[in-house]
């Protein structure tokens, strides 16, 4: 093998193919393999950096073995273990080939010009430099406790008060409390408490136009050519209409999204604590519309994919499947191999990386729990679902269109335009109900602020203020236009359907060891 020439990121797995031939120096059984990362404790999923001549530099690499890293989202651990190959191929690249360990201030600050300044860079903004230079400065922090590295490399300056940065708008990224002093290169420019959210007509043309592939014009573009364009298409409009994040989005199982004949007004599904972030399980809310969409692409696309996969074995090729034999326990499943082998699992306390090789036994054959499949019938990773957003904001470009989305915009959107629909017929829906029917709804929609809390999964209304403060700066003519006649309100469903905010009854405990 050539070198590559730049560093880049691989992801641990337990289901690495085998060579053929395989050379004496790689006769490894897939079930010494497998040990190995379970005596390592590495979950599926783990970041590993490799040079350009593939070295497996083991200091560097300990650093994502760090139990808080692990068990946080992997969307995280992406990013963080991206930052800092970022910097890595700066330094082999712009300074002479240097050693991470052996990188100074003047390294750090050319690398700051080059991303933020220098024309021939990608001058990234303040928001994405901040978050990446906390990324490299949490990973100098750990590489001089291990004595690698005599200081940060990073320009420091003395913390402020937190406080008076909160007052100032600034969401700087979280450090370890215990140091005294912050990158000096934290970026002046970061949006604080401005958001980002595009109004409902602005989504559908950048829907229409970035993911369905019509040209600025509403027609069909002859050049495009994407059979899974509704797929997209749907999985955009869910995301938009219960304000989920990616990872939670991409991790729902098909026992967890509604489909089928439903409500007219919104359907009511469980996100469990192992898939929210910060554990934050809470009911996700579908809207009629979205749940037809939704229904349309599992009996037809997802169906159509889940047959090939089968035809071709694929599914019978799968390395430690977790299987659920039982129809009528979908909530149940049972290890395949590893340590864990024979016992059984609510598949509500697994994680995004075990829910991969989820699968279910039906009267057909094994299928992917998931519900978002690709082409070859197995689930969609998170890079796969950023680079589709990728493409659709490039789409838009071509079309000479600017608007421009990513996953989090989609929540943002989904927060600004329900909050101003609860408020604007909060008082009136309450004026039209008997004492019995008023105490119930608000004991359902309760503040409309906290609704939208609840949906969002923060766990202070402080952190959902700043969607009123959005609304707050726009003038009473785009509010009223705000929220289209197509977008169910929550209140249209009846109070029975919608229930409480009570978790299922049968919901396990998460900290109780697999059964």
């Amino acid at each position: 093998m050539s070198p590559t020439n730049v560093w880049t990121v691989h992801y641990s797995s337990r289901d690495l193919p085998q060579p053929e031939p395989q050379p004496w120096h790689l006769r490894i059984s897939p079930d010494e393999w497998e040990l190995w990362l379970d005596d390592l404790g590495l979950p599926d999923g783990t970041p590993y950096l490799l040079s350009p001549c593939f070295v497996y530099d083991t200091d560097l690499n300990s650093y994502f073995h760090q139990v808080n890293l692990m068990e946080g989202p992997l969307n995280s651990q992406l990013n963080r273990a991206s930052a800092l190959c970022r910097k890595l191929n700066f330094l082999h690249r712009s300074r002479g080939g240097k050693d991470w360990r052996d990188a100074n201030e003047a390294d750090h600050t050319a690398y700051h010009y080059w991303r933020r300044r220098d024309p021939r860079g990608p001058r990234v903004d303040g928001d994405t430099w901040s978050q990446e230079v906390s990324h490299l400065q949490q990973f100098y922090v750990y590489a001089k406790r291990k004595s690698w590295v005599p200081e940060v490399p990073i320009p420091q300056r003395p913390r402020r008060d937190g406080t008076n940065e909160q007052k100032k708008g600034r969401r700087r990224p979280k450090l370890d409390s215990t140091v005294e002093t912050v990158p000096a290169t934290y970026a002046h420019d970061e949006g604080g408490e401005v958001i980002e959210w595009l109004p409902a007509p602005s989504y559908r043309r950048w829907r229409d136009v970035g993911v369905l592939g019509y040209d600025r014009e509403g027609l069909p573009r002859d050049n495009f050519r994407s059979r899974w364009a509704p797929r997209n298409g749907t999985f955009t409009d869910s995301t938009v209409r219960t304000g989920l994040r990616l990872e939670e989005q991409a991790s729902r199982l098909i026992t967890e999204v509604p489909t089928g004949p439903g409500p007219a007004g919104y359907s009511k599904s469980w996100l469990p604590a192992a898939i929210a972030k910060r554990n934050s399980a809470r009911w996700v809310y579908e809207p009629a519309s979205v749940r037809r969409d939704l229904t349309a692409y599992a009996a037809e696309d997802r169906r159509w994919v889940i047959e090939e996969a089968r035809d071709a074995g694929r599914y019978r090729k799968i390395r430690r499947p977790i299987v659920i034999f039982d129809p009528d326990r979908p909530h149940l499943a049972q290890y395949s191999s590893g340590i864990n082998r024979g016992e059984k699992v609510d598949v509500r306390l697994l994680d995004p990386r075990e829910r991969q090789r989820l699968l279910i036994d039906t009267e057909q054959g094994l299928e992917p729990a998931m519900f978002w499949l690709g082409e070859s019938g197995m689930p969609l990773s998170l890079s796969t679902w950023k680079d589709m957003f990728t493409d659709a904001n490039r789409r838009c470009e071509e079309q000479g269109l600017d608007l421009y989305a990513h996953a989090h915009l989609l929540r943002h959107t989904f927060a600004v335009i329900t909050l101003e629909q609860l408020q604007r017929g909060h008082i009136a829906a309450l004026g039209d109900m008997n004492p019995a029917q008023r105490l119930h709804y608000q004991r359902i929609f309760g503040d409309p602020m906290d609704w939208v809390r609840c949906r969002l999964g923060h766990a202070s209304q402080l952190s959902t203020l700043i969607y009123l403060h959005a609304l707050q700066e726009l003038e009473m003519e785009t509010r009223m236009a705000l929220v289209p006649d197509t977008w169910e309100d929550p209140r249209d469903t009846p109070v029975e359907v919608l229930g409480e905010e009570k978790p299922p009854a049968d919901l396990p405990e998460q900290a109780e060891v697999r059964a």
